[in-house]
């Protein structure tokens, strides 16, 4: 039974990763500020811990998923906000660089959070792997920063995985901020409609997520988005077909601004076309590469 550690796993892609892992027969124990809240969250077979002082010195953890990190889309990215970003991810990335530095065996495999800001806002239709160069801004710097800060693990010589993450579609999330409005008919694209979406399944992202864990030929920073990313206006259209709505009502980039600020001018305004090139390469299989499939399994799930 292998023994894996599991940081942010009470959050929406976390829950369902446990659930996941545990079904799989993992040894899971997850990290977490209160463990009474997350035990509700949570199957029964998780160890539940608040502090990395509670892992027996002679516990071998054979893997490491670090996914902790205040969500980024909760309004207007304030300089209070902006500060949380960096310490929920990066001071919680190197708390635990230092503590397995002290071990005497590290991960064998560490996977981390990251996310397709890496690449920038921007726009254009050109298709982005993992090769791409970045636009600076500040998702990129986020991004960029939490990768380096993982960045000593390969120096323990663990293999490390960098989670590019795109958005995740489930009934949490991005997706169900938007769904009110649609359900409504109120729905529709924002600014332009053209700035690209790039998604995936969040039963893919879990499946993903174990295929990193499981295949030892894969590292550095990978994409988790669907091979099949789309524009905004498509994203709408297809969100109201499943819901049998229209999606007429466009939010105007002005309002976008005006509401959101910074926060909405590079998450909802701008996008690039993101594609999963090293997880293809793999051979992973996506269980929803098409945008429609992917939302008529989601919204049937009640």
């Amino acid at each position: 039974m292998s023994t894996i550690l599991i940081t942010g796993g009470s959050g929406f892609i976390g829950r369902q990763l446990c659930r996941q892992l545990c079904a799989e027969g993992w040894r899971v124990i997850v990290l977490t500020r209160d463990a009474k809240q997350a035990a509700t969250r949570l199957p029964d077979a998780v160890k539940l811990i608040e502090t990395l002082d509670e892992l027996p010195g002679d516990l071998v953890i054979d893997s490491l998923v670090n996914l902790a990190g205040e969500p980024l889309g909760e309004g207007r990215w304030t300089a209070a906000k902006k500060a949380l970003f960096y310490t929920s991810r990066i001071g919680t990335t190197e708390h635990l660089c230092q503590f397995f530095a002290t071990r005497p065996e590290p991960p064998k495999v560490v996977i981390t959070g990251s996310a397709i800001g890496f690449y920038g806002a921007g726009d254009g239709d050109e298709a982005i792997d993992e090769t791409a160069a970045s636009d600076d801004n500040f998702s990129h710097q986020l991004c960029s920063q939490w990768e380096q800060s993982a960045a000593k693990f390969e120096s323990m010589g663990c293999r490390l995985v960098y989670l590019r993450t795109g958005v995740v579609l489930g009934l949490e999330g991005a997706l169900a901020k938007m769904l009110p409005a649609f359900k409504l008919a109120l729905g529709g694209p924002i600014g332009s409609g053209r700035q690209w979406m790039s998604w995936i399944h969040i039963d893919d992202m879990v499946s993903l997520i174990i295929h990193s864990l499981t295949d030892s030929k894969i590292t550095g920073a990978i994409n988790a988005t669907a091979p099949n990313p789309v524009q905004n206006r498509e994203f709408a259209s297809a969100l109201a077909d499943t819901l049998g709505r229209p999606a007429f009502v466009p939010m105007p980039n002005f309002a976008v601004k005006l509401l959101f600020g910074q926060m909405g001018d590079e998450l909802l305004l701008q996008g690039k076309r993101v594609i999963p090139r090293k997880l293809q390469d793999s051979g992973f299989n996506f269980q929803y590469p098409f945008l429609q499939s992917a939302l008529a399994d989601v919204l049937t799930i009640k």
